[in-house]
């Protein structure tokens, strides 16, 4: 049989951190042509808001920013693609172009068997969740249980992210003292609480940032903290509490999560 046209889709792929793909990387080249995200979202045809959760997915899955934003709101503002970023775009520039030529030569050559698919021997390799935040680090410590074990990852300079999984899950996963892993948090696991509050609370992980991003919807909003410089937590929760909390952008607040709320995952 003639095998179908092949097309491959790539990812970049850190030890350190998580992945990248093709639509990321389209978004960050547009973002260095045109100096703006809302620019460079028209670009490639997404919203201002789903390119600027990209930005912040990119930059929480990277040791460094890969894009540093100047906030202009949806007409704009000055966002330089930083060192980190440029590097990134030759770099899968260089990946791209070797597998469109491997992806030629294996098509040329390639003869299947009659009812063999090549697809589902691809399919699924990447994944896909539903948790809004997505964020990469290193194993600090693991502190072993009969049941469960306490696992602390360092997502960015002096700040920590505590999970507590079964004893089975830290072996299956390999997770060890100096090992990449990715914590994925739902965004309604997230409480908030004014920064200045003085909250004792029995969430194991408490998060100080800076508000630099709030959407609002008839019932619910969305509330972005800044932790570091290019690492961020969203957060949803009732428009009536944000209003009450006055969660707005440059507000300090608090992020608190229980450990059990933490999934991690490995690549």
């Amino acid at each position: 049989m003639t095998p179908e046209n092949l097309h491959a889709s790539i990812t970049l792929r850190r030890t350190d951190a998580g992945r990248v793909g093709a639509e990321r990387i389209a978004l960050l080249r547009e973002i260095r042509t045109t100096g703006s995200i809302s620019a460079a979202a028209r670009a490639v045809g997404l919203s201002y808001k789903g390119a600027w959760d990209a930005v912040q997915v990119l930059n929480n899955l990277f040791e460094r920013p890969l894009v540093q934003p100047s906030v202009g709101g949806r007409e704009g503002g000055a966002s330089l693609v930083t060192a980190a970023g440029d590097a990134v775009i030759e770099a899968f520039g260089i990946v791209e172009s070797e597998l469109a030529a491997s992806m030629a030569r294996l098509e040329a050559s390639l003869s299947l068997a009659q009812g063999t698919a090549l697809k589902p021997l691809l399919w699924g390799l990447a994944m896909k969740t539903s948790a809004r935040n997505a964020l990469a680090g290193t194993v600090v410590r693991v502190l072993p249980g009969a049941v469960t074990s306490e696992v602390v990852l360092n997502i960015a300079e002096g700040v920590e992210i505590v999970a507590t999984i079964t004893k089975a899950s830290v072996e299956h996963l390999g997770l060890a003292p100096g090992s990449a892993a990715i914590a994925l948090i739902k965004s309604s696991f997230v409480i908030l609480a004014r920064g200045d509050a003085n909250v004792k609370t029995s969430a194991r992980n408490s998060l100080s940032g800076v508000v630099i991003a709030r959407e609002d919807g008839p019932v619910s909003s969305e509330i972005t903290l800044e932790l570091q410089v290019g690492k961020t937590l969203t957060a949803t929760l009732t428009r009536e509490s944000a209003e009450a909390l006055e969660l707005t952008v440059g507000a300090a607040a608090l992020a608190l999560i229980k450990a059990s709320h933490v999934i991690l995952a490995v690549e």
